[in-house]
């Protein structure tokens, strides 16, 4: 499968949208709390499918 989607041409669109986004402050404020967090202590977080599996067991 792997294989197949290596032969699938992929375009990088979103930069050929050339789109700016706007963000507020806070929001701002928040990626670079966030930022130093992670400089600080270098945890990069844990994989999507732990985090999933963590999910469904609360369902």
């Amino acid at each position: 499968m792997i294989a197949n989607l290596r032969s699938i041409p992929i375009t990088d669109s979103i930069a050929d949208d050339q789109v700016t986004w706007s963000i507020t402050d806070g929001q701002r404020d928040e990626l670079n709390r966030r930022l130093d967090a992670y400089t600080a202590d270098k945890i990069k977080g844990r994989e999507a499918a732990e985090v999933i599996a963590d999910i469904r067991k609360r369902l």
